[in-house]
């Protein structure tokens, strides 16, 4: 059993405390004594609390998660405008399609967070994710050629999370 330091028995998840302490900041739109030392109370138990249910913190490439992150933002932004397009227009522009996305990997996290993006953005809904049968289901409201479609996300955001978890092809969590 590998040994704990006092500094990982006081902070078993250093990222989930400081976003503890900015979250109670930020919520109370303050910076006055009292509340600073309410986050840093809080910064220091919430993440003792759930330190069970938090087996172990990833190691990840934060300059491709920020990467990842402006890709999905400027994705999000861009599809809005083009979804707008085509429900304000002719019913006969839309093709949806429901097609399967197939995964490069069993690590939970990557595929998790590759639903989400796709969820997130505007036009396309993720239906569920098929562990054994190792792929996504989604809904496209407008899908003229899913194989391409299905490329670019492979591209544009599972490769990405691929890199930022740092995991080998066919990895497990």
């Amino acid at each position: 059993m590998k040994r704990r330091t006092r500094f990982s028995r006081w902070l078993p998840h250093p990222f989930f405390s400081v976003i503890s302490g900015i979250a109670w900041l930020v919520l109370n739109h303050s910076l006055a004594v009292v509340d600073i030392l309410t986050a840093a109370i809080l910064a220091l138990v919430i993440p003792k609390m759930v330190a069970t249910f938090i087996p172990r913190t990833p190691s990840v490439n934060w300059i491709a998660a920020i990467q990842l992150f402006y890709t999905v933002l400027i994705d999000i932004i861009v599809s809005n405008f083009v979804v707008a397009k085509l429900v304000l227009g002719p019913k006969k522009n839309l093709q949806p399609k429901w097609f399967r996305i197939p995964l490069s990997t069993q690590h939970e996290q990557v595929n998790a967070l590759l639903a989400m993006i796709i969820t997130t953005t505007p036009g396309t809904v993720s239906a569920g994710i098929d562990q054994k049968r190792g792929d996504i289901l989604v809904h496209a409201l407008n899908a003229t050629d899913p194989e391409a479609e299905i490329k670019q996300i492979k591209m544009r955001y599972e490769q990405q999370l691929i890199k930022i978890f740092k995991v080998k092809s066919g990895e497990k969590l």
